[in-house]
């Protein structure tokens, strides 16, 4: 008995800081949020709750449905480039080529760098290959669209294929060489055993390609600041422009933030549950 309690004492002594730290920045200012989306607020002293007002106005809001349309196509086309070029290039970096540790190098150099400075970076990239068309990237909402495309592949693709890298060496060689002298070509050892035996990987990188897709915010910020008009503005960035750009929005603002969390939330956690079921043990 005295052993368990031992036990238990330690296990509090070790799990409290961290509890403290999860409800002291996390689980607090969450349900004061949820909370502020139902009121009317300029600052903290004057709350005044509103119902579902700042609900009904987001969702009025041309701008937020734009916004999360245009977040939403974005997210599709980079979750399938960046992994596809990230499971590709893995594949590629697996085969014992002349100089793998130098590519693995470079290609997950771009990871390393802020939003705001790739944002200028490619900002002022594609400006001038744009300007040879007399055009830049605010000068229509689909030039921003394919500037953020690939200033997100190019940063996350490194990323994603060193994940892809870690799994595809893991995949026992038994069974490829297994399914090769059964007579399997090169694509259905692909397809059969070395896909199958990297699910894994494949959950995490979706995971996190989607999550960061839809939380995108620096980036958009120093690539186009949403012009032309917002047509390029995603949902982070509507939120931010609502809570401090506009007088009397901030609960509007914040109501955006809680949808765009649930939002998050269903996508992520149904993409998890889908992606698990296709793991195989090794």
């Amino acid at each position: 008995m005295q052993k368990a309690l031992r036990k238990f004492h330690n296990w509090i002594i070790f799990l409290l800081p961290t509890f403290a730290a999860f409800v002291i920045v996390f689980l607090i200012p969450f349900v004061q949020g949820i909370w502020l989306s139902f009121c009317k607020f300029r600052t903290m002293s004057h709350v005044r709750f509103d119902g579902v007002s700042n609900y009904v106005k987001a969702f009025q809001s041309p701008d937020f449905l734009n916004a999360l349309g245009f977040t939403t196509k974005f997210t599709i086309v980079s979750v399938i480039t960046i992994n596809f070029f990230a499971f590709g290039l893995a594949l590629l970096l697996t085969k014992g080529i002349k100089g793998t540790n130098l590519f693995r190098t470079v290609f997950f150099m771009p990871n390393l760098i802020g939003g705001i400075v790739l944002g200028w970076i490619w900002q002022v990239i594609l400006n001038g290959i744009l300007q040879n068309f007399n055009a830049t990237l605010v000068t229509d909402a689909k030039y921003g669209f394919w500037g953020l495309v690939i200033l997100m592949n190019w940063q996350m693709i490194g990323y994603m294929m060193i994940i892809y890298i870690a799994a595809i060496q893991n995949v026992p060689t038994d069974l490829i060489e297994a399914a090769e002298i059964d007579g399997a070509t090169k694509f259905q050892v692909l397809k059969k055993v070395t896909m199958p035996m990297v699910m894994p990987s494949f959950t995490i990188c979706l995971f996190l390609t989607l999550t960061n897709s839809f939380k995108l915010f620096d980036q958009n910020y120093a690539l186009t600041a949403g012009e032309p008009a917002k047509a390029s503005e995603m949902l982070a960035l509507n939120i931010y422009q609502t809570f401090y750009g506009r007088i009397g929005w901030r609960g509007v603002g914040q109501a955006k933030a809680v949808v765009f969390f649930v939002l998050v939330a269903i996508i992520s956690i149904t993409q998890l549950v889908i992606t698990r079921r296709k793991e195989v043990e090794q």
